[in-house]
């Protein structure tokens, strides 16, 4: 019922920013937190950030380690993910999530219920 859309991925320099966003479209009957998540190739997906319904409440891997900031705008219609200092490291694509019923500290990729269909970041050197 949720179908999410990702933009802002794209080259960058090590130490440089770039802002995902993510839009969101359909509706719900229920309210959902929004998690963004990323996989390297040949890795495991990790989480990266989420945020509940409101907004109001925020959780972030512990790699983000203050560099990255999840917000949405006053609709919820659209979630963005502020990436700054990049490192190489960061290199992945970039997926956003819906979790219905959700709340900002679910990490786990089985509780999100729509995904979107990713956006490369890379990093260069």
């Amino acid at each position: 019922q949720v179908q999410l859309v990702e933009s802002g991925g794209g080259l960058v320099q090590d130490g440089g920013s770039l802002r995902l966003s993510c839009a969101a479209s359909g509706r719900s009957e229920s309210t959902y937190a929004m998690g963004w998540f990323r996989q390297a190739p040949g890795k495991e997906r990790e989480f990266v950030a989420s945020i509940n319904w409101t907004g109001a409440s925020l959780y972030y891997g512990d790699f983000v380690e203050g560099r990255f900031t999840i917000s949405r705008d006053s609709d919820e219609n659209t979630v963005y993910l502020q990436m700054n200092n990049l490192k190489p490291e960061d290199t992945a694509v970039y997926y956003c999530a819906a979790n219905i019923y959700g709340s900002a500290y679910s990490v786990y990729q089985g509780e999100y219920d729509y995904w979107g269909q990713g956006t490369q970041v890379t990093v260069a050197s």
